[in-house]
């Protein structure tokens, strides 16, 4: 029974007019969104390659110079897109993509698309991920708001079930003939998304094509909720009118008030510093030091350096006095940003955590932060490339710094030579595992 009534109810919908029209739209965005999102990440990849080489040959080919000058040099580091990140910017716009490696300083990421972009064009981007989380549930809606409310004002509801049909076999006989109608929309776009990923994943494709599992899963699940969201009020309204304003609300609130709502809320409970305030915090505890954090007394380095090589003065000591202050500096800059930066991030955790407690009245908010964080493109991930960087740019400065305190001694005009910026091991990332995201 079941089967013949998703049967009716799907060859009833493809005969309909306005779900071809609709969803030939909503199929047209998807598969365009899909294609700009390709070939945006594809152009991305090409350019962070193209970068990353230059960068390295700058480095490479920096001439002779003091370690520490290498130092201030510096490098630069550059998030990779991940394949399925075509499918949901997230906060990549807003966040950056690049971090230059300097002594000193950890520094904020640069470009940020969001930056060039007017607030216009921030609000009309369209991305897959808009897709899937407004339009397709708002299609749902749309075919679905009338579906037993209108059987019940017409009165055929009342003849289907004298006919010995099962209220829950003729609810579930609507939602697969539903469902069926949309798969027709919704499979191709899949296949086609599988294929975009096979092409630009390159190397091992098993952690992404497990990430993208995991996606259509979600989307699947959101969906699904939608579709039981959607007979279910259908079947409580007493009319199709009342049901489709009921549910056209819902949508609203989901889609378009929860969002800033959450990011309100959040704010408010967590807020944190504007980049001028946390900049300005830094340099000042950099400068002046914070209860127990101190800058370094170069004067104690040098008495401590004496009497353990058992020296009178610092010219007689068989390392460079600079190579080891400048480390000591470095560390203690290391403590400062630890603090800083730790307490920035965690920050951005609790607002995180805020916008899933609210997900329990909101689907989109969670499917939202489920999608982000498959696709690469979430606050969680962004950090950890950043920490990966920052712990890259710490080795690199210690090496610097080491070669200049070992290799010379004080007072000297020593040059280190393409030998040793070649010796420096490339800065690496992996990305973490589907199990850490999840």
């Amino acid at each position: 029974m079941i089967q013949h009534i998703a049967r009716k109810e799907m060859r009833d919908l493809l005969r309909d007019g306005r779900f071809r029209w609709t969803a030939a739209l909503v199929g047209a965005l998807l598969v365009v969104s899909l294609g700009a999102g390709w070939l945006q990440v594809s152009q991305a990849r090409a350019q962070h390659e193209a970068a990353e080489a230059t960068a390295r040959d700058h480095w490479e080919d920096q001439g002779d110079k003091n370690p520490h000058s290498a130092a201030h040099y510096g490098i630069y580091a550059f998030k990779p897109r991940l394949p399925l990140s075509f499918v949901d910017q997230g906060v990549d716009p807003y966040t950056g993509t690049s971090v230059w490696l300097e002594a000193h300083r950890q520094n904020d990421f640069v470009l940020r698309a969001a930056q060039d972009a007017t607030a216009s064009q921030r609000f009309a981007a369209i991305t897959a991920a808009g897709v899937l989380q407004h339009l397709i549930p708002l299609l749902i809606i749309l075919l679905t708001f009338g579906a037993l409310a209108t059987e019940r004002e017409q009165g055929t509801m009342r003849q289907v079930l004298a006919l010995g049909v099962d209220r829950r076999q003729l609810t579930w006989g609507k939602a697969l003939g539903t469902a069926g109608a949309l798969s027709l929309l919704l499979v191709p776009a899949a296949i086609l998304g599988s294929a975009a990923v096979v092409i630009t994943g390159g190397g091992d494709l098993g952690p992404t094509l497990a990430r993208g599992a995991v996606l259509a899963a979600t989307y699947t699940a959101y969906f699904g909720v939608f579709l039981a969201l959607s007979l279910a009020v259908s079947a409580w309204a007493p009319s199709a009118r009342t049901a489709l304003v009921i549910l056209l609300g819902i949508w609203t609130v989901n889609g378009l008030v929860a969002p800033r709502v959450a990011v309100d809320v959040s704010k408010t409970l967590h807020p944190t510093p504007s980049a001028f305030e946390f900049a300005r915090t830094v340099e000042k505890e950099m400068s002046e030091g914070v209860g127990e954090l101190q800058p370094p007394d170069r004067t104690a380095i040098a008495a401590q350096l004496m009497e353990e090589y058992g020296v009178d003065t610092v010219e007689e000591l068989p390392v460079n006095f600079s190579g080891i202050a400048l480390q000591e500096s470095e560390k203690f800059g290391d403590k400062i940003f630890d603090r800083n930066y730790t307490a920035l991030w965690d920050t951005f955790e609790r607002q995180n955590r805020v916008h899933e407690l609210l997900a329990v009245l909101a689907p989109g908010l969670a499917v939202r932060s489920l999608s982000m964080g498959l696709a690469g493109t979430d606050v969680e991930q962004h950090r950890h490339f950043a920490e990966a960087a920052e712990t890259y740019r710490r080795s690199l400065m210690e090496a610097m710094n080491m070669d200049l305190a070992y290799n010379s001694r004080t007072g000297e005009t020593y040059l280190a030579d393409e030998e040793l910026w070649e010796s420096q091991e490339p800065f690496d990332y992996d990305a973490p595992s589907l199990a850490w995201v999840l």
